[in-house]
């Protein structure tokens, strides 16, 4: 067992299998020593999606809990890029997170929310983990869900 599928463990946290896509694109495009992710929904390790609107019917918490269930989609996904073996992820380079908001939300706790993954990704990868990112509101998003978050990692070639 590699060291990160340790940590996973060590955290209780167990990975879903990556979602397929949806429409007409891949899950994720290996280019040199990058992966970019497509943007996964949140939906939790059971198959349940997370679904609301920041400033209506979906509290901080629960999208921090949304953008986290992304994070766990992410990894999964990471995984999957580099053959079972997440050892292979150098670096988490950067993520980009979508939060479905109202007109009315506090554009504040879009970023909050977006640390569900953020702090995911610092817990699981460590020093490896931390990123560039941007953090924005968007009125809908894909199957109704909450939050969208896509990455890019740099993987050992």
């Amino acid at each position: 067992m590699n060291t990160i599928d340790r940590r996973l463990q060590e955290l209780g946290l167990s990975l879903p299998e990556p979602v397929a896509p949806v429409a007409n694109y891949v899950p994720y495009v290996i280019s040199g020593n990058q992966v970019f992710i497509s943007g996964q929904v949140s939906v939790t390790t059971q198959g349940d999606l997370i679904t609301g609107r920041l400033g209506e019917d979906l509290s901080v918490e629960r999208g921090q809990e949304a953008a986290r269930a992304c994070g766990l989609n992410l990894i999964a996904q990471m995984k999957a890029a580099c053959a079972g073996d997440l050892s292979k992820v150098k670096r988490v380079v950067k993520l980009g997170g979508f939060v479905c908001s109202g007109f009315d939300s506090t554009a504040l706790d879009i970023p909050k929310i977006i640390n569900g993954c953020s702090d995911l990704m610092v817990e699981v990868f460590g020093e490896a983990g931390k990123h560039a990112r941007f953090a924005v509101g968007a009125p809908a998003l894909p199957l109704d869900v909450a939050v969208e978050i896509d990455c890019v990692i740099e993987i050992e070639n």
